[in-house]
C-alpha cells in the first residue's frame, strides 16, 4: 500500500480569481475535491496527506475533509512558497515508513484511481515512476524573441502528476535538495539530480492541468462526459 500526497497550490492568479485555486468550483464543488475522491477511490492508496495553502489551514480542518468523504486523510498541512516546499511540508508529516509515496498536483482534477494505481506500481531497481504524454508540438529553443533552433521532440515527453517515488529515495532527494539551495520543477528533478532511477509511464492528455481560465471548462467537459458513460 502506498500513501497519497495531495498538494494544492496558491491563488489562482492565472485563473483570474482571488480565490485559491484548491477552492475555485467546478461543477458545484472545491477542485481539490476531485483529486482527493480519486485518491480515496485508489486501491493502492492507504492514507492521504493534504496540502492546502499557507493560511488556509483553518479552511481546511481535517474533520471537513473526512466528512466529505475522504475518509483515508490522515493529516491537513499548510504547503509552502513553491510546490518544493509544500510537498517538503507534507513529507514531514508522514511517519517512519519504507513504502510507497504517490504525489498529485491537486490542479489536475480529471485524475482517476486507476492512474494513481498504475503510477504506484514501481519495480525493484527503481526509486519512482512518473506519468507522462509525448509532445506533439513542435518545439524550439528561444533567446530573446529569436529562434535558435528546433528541439528533436521524439524524445520529448510532457510530464504529468501523479508521481510515484520509494518513500525513502524521496525523502533524501528533498534533504539534498534543501542542502544545497536547489529548486527542482518536479518532484522527479530532485530524485533525478541525485541519480536515481526514474521510470516513465504512459500518461492521459484528459489529465489536464487547471492553470488557465478557459481550462476551467475544458474540466468540467471532461468529468461530465465519464458521468455520462
Amino acid at each position: 500500500m502506498a500513501l497519497g500526497i495531495v498538494a494544492a497550490g496558491g491563488y489562482g492568479e492565472r485563473l483570474e480569481s482571488e480565490v485559491p485555486k484548491p477552492e475555485v468550483e467546478l461543477l458545484g464543488q472545491p477542485i481539490l475535491m476531485y483529486a482527493l475522491t480519486a485518491f480515496q477511490g485508489a486501491r493502492s492508496i492507504s492514507g492521504i496527506i493534504v496540502v492546502v495553502p499557507p493560511g488556509r489551514l483553518g479552511a481546511w480542518p481535517l474533520e471537513r475533509v473526512r466528512r466529505a468523504g475522504i475518509s483515508k486523510a490522515m493529516s491537513v498541512v499548510a504547503g509552502g512558497a513553491t510546490r518544493q516546499e509544500s510537498v517538503s511540508n507534507a513529507l514531514g508529516a508522514i511517519p517512519e515508513h519504507e513504502g510507497i509515496v504517490v504525489v498529485h498536483d491537486a490542479a489536475r482534477p480529471a485524475v482517476t484511481p486507476e492512474m494513481i494505481d498504475d503510477a504506484s506500481l514501481i519495480p525493484p531497481g527503481a526509486d519512482g515512476v512518473i506519468t507522462a504524454v509525448p509532445v506533439t508540438d513542435t518545439i524550439k529553443r528561444v533567446e530573446d524573441g529569436v529562434v535558435e533552433r528546433t528541439i528533436d521532440r521524439s524524445r520529448l515527453a510532457a510530464v504529468q502528476t501523479p508521481q510515484a517515488f520509494e518513500l525513502k529515495a524521496l525523502r533524501k532527494a528533498h534533504r539534498l535538495a534543501s542542502e544545497s539551495g536547489f529548486t527542482g520543477t518536479d518532484d522527479a528533478s530532485l530524485v533525478e539530480r541525485m541519480g536515481g532511477k526514474v521510470l516513465v509511464r504512459t500518461g492521459d492528455r484528459e489529465n489536464i492541468k487547471v492553470t488557465f481560465p478557459g481550462d476551467i471548462a475544458r474540466a468540467e467537459a471532461i468529468i461530465l462526459a465519464r458521468r455520462e458513460h
